[in-house]
């Protein structure tokens, strides 16, 4: 089991300084083989409807809590869920069991994203934030999933929503492969980034607002973009997906749209083969 949660440590926090490896390598350990605790009034239902047993134990579980904090349609990404799910689904058929649980601000609001995303997995609307308070899940959105056995020991932890690398680790786990932690310097290239925050100003939350980040390689490999993932479900990011040769740059245009007058200050995740990586962009401004 150590090996799961070194190597995703090692995938996932590449570009942290010391004092903050340290401390997510702290919780990973505290985490590792950890049983996840559910308590027995949890209850389970596929779009409030049918009730699903939870306590099935000759499968895998997948377990994501999404707390009160920030915006739903940023928390929820369920398109991205229903992706991965279906990938899961179609190499391993009813060999894993993913549920969600919820701790929203609005109630509305989530049976209304589970039914404009007709979301057909279980879900649990934890108005009491039980199964938290049971457990003391990690306050970091990255690390509120994890990949259970069938005793809901923790496999490994990490949103793979978020992470390709993470992902990639699950379906590695789910499959019954070897995890072997490949050596990758010999990939490696390096990046220059224009700038890594832009700001919009005050603007019509009505009216979408863009955005361009040029990177550069500079390294003497081609420069490849694994994924990007954004912090909200109203940010597109459009780009080349062919290799960046040494020397040349690849431009990332990047739309928002609000969804109401609010502040914005939203994150643009890239993974790429450098060090440095995950690269961490932002888009700043006042939606009024």
């Amino acid at each position: 089991m150590k090996k799961y949660v070194v190597l995703l440590f090692v995938l996932f926090l590449v570009s942290c300084n010391n004092s903050k490896k340290q401390s997510v390598f702290n919780l990973l350990k505290e985490w590792n083989s950890r049983e996840i605790q559910f308590p027995n009034h949890l209850v389970f239902t596929i779009q409030g409807r049918d009730t699903v047993d939870f306590r099935i134990e000759d499968k895998y579980k997948i377990i994501t809590y999404v707390d009160s904090i920030g915006c739903t349609s940023c928390n929820l990404k369920f398109a991205g869920w229903k992706n991965f799910m279906h990938v899961v689904d179609s190499l391993r058929p009813d060999s894993v069991q993913f549920l969600f649980v919820f701790f929203p601000k609005k109630v509305t609001e989530i049976y209304q994203s589970l039914l404009l995303d007709r979301f057909k997995y279980p879900v649990c609307i934890d108005k009491e934030d039980s199964l938290n308070k049971l457990n003391n899940f990690p306050h970091n959105m990255a690390f509120q999933t994890f990949l259970l056995n069938k005793n809901n020991k923790v496999m490994a932890i990490g949103n793979p929503i978020l992470n390709p690398k993470i992902k990639e680790l699950y379906m590695k786990i789910i499959q019954g492969e070897e995890i072997v932690q490949a050596n990758e310097d010999n990939l490696m290239t390096n990046v220059s980034i224009d700038t890594r925050s832009l700001f919009f100003g005050n603007f019509n939350w009505e009216k979408e607002q863009r955005a361009i980040f040029t990177l550069k390689n500079i390294g003497n490999r081609p420069l490849v973009i694994d994924a990007i993932s954004t912090s909200c479900g109203c940010i597109k990011v459009e780009y080349n997906k062919e290799p960046v040769h040494p020397g040349s740059s690849i431009t990332l245009y990047v739309a928002y749209k609000a969804e109401h007058p609010e502040h914005l200050n939203k994150t643009i995740t890239v993974y790429c083969n450098t060090k440095a990586s995950p690269l961490l962009l932002k888009i700043v401004g006042n939606a009024e």
